[in-house]
């Protein structure tokens, strides 16, 4: 990796080299129980970078041509990216699975109806969340675990429409199509 790479925050955070603004490595938030997981709200940005700056964490870095090209090009950080989103799986009681011809399937685990009380409410501030995870993956180059996840996503806003709203909906649905 050239010398601006390893200079590169995520780049650095994701590679265990650095850690976030907050002074945590990437290894600690991936240990984080749940409770920690939704009540800390400034670690998101870290996990999941997008090239719009955060509203909600000023000191997030964004993506750049750079760092996308190096995600979709490193098997090493596509591998810790989906680290990070088994992580987020885990916490909403989803799970990634191989399916038939070694397709991916995101789906519910044993644990999604104790998860769910937990954030499929009206206007839950994981939707965002949920929005913020589609397009990263998508953006870094994990576009096929972005579509399974909208997958699963979409039969889950088929269950609970009311409490997940249109307007979630079309978040979620713009962000895996948005990019190529």
């Amino acid at each position: 990796m050239s010398n601006s790479t390893k200079q590169n925050k995520i780049l650095a955070f994701y590679l265990g080299q650095q850690p976030d603004s907050q002074g945590r490595a990437i290894e600690d938030i991936w240990s984080w129980d749940y409770q920690k997981l939704e009540s800390v709200h400034n670690y998101i940005q870290w996990l999941f970078p997008l090239r719009e700056k955060s509203r909600f964490n000023s000191s997030a870095p964004t993506l750049n041509d750079e760092v996308i090209k190096a995600f979709r090009t490193s098997e090493e950080l596509r591998s810790r990216l989906f680290k990070s989103l088994k992580v987020m799986l885990a916490f909403y009681g989803l799970e990634c699975r191989e399916g038939e011809n070694a397709e991916i399937v995101i789906a519910k685990s044993e644990k999604y109806f104790l998860k769910k009380r937990q954030w499929i409410e009206k206007f839950n501030h994981n939707y965002l969340r949920l929005t913020r995870i589609l397009t990263s993956l998508t953006e870094l180059g994990l576009k096929n675990y972005a579509l399974a996840l909208f997958k699963c996503l979409d039969d889950i806003y088929n269950e609970d429409k009311k409490s997940i709203g249109l307007e979630t909906y079309t978040y979620w649905k713009n962000a895996v199509n948005s990019y190529k």
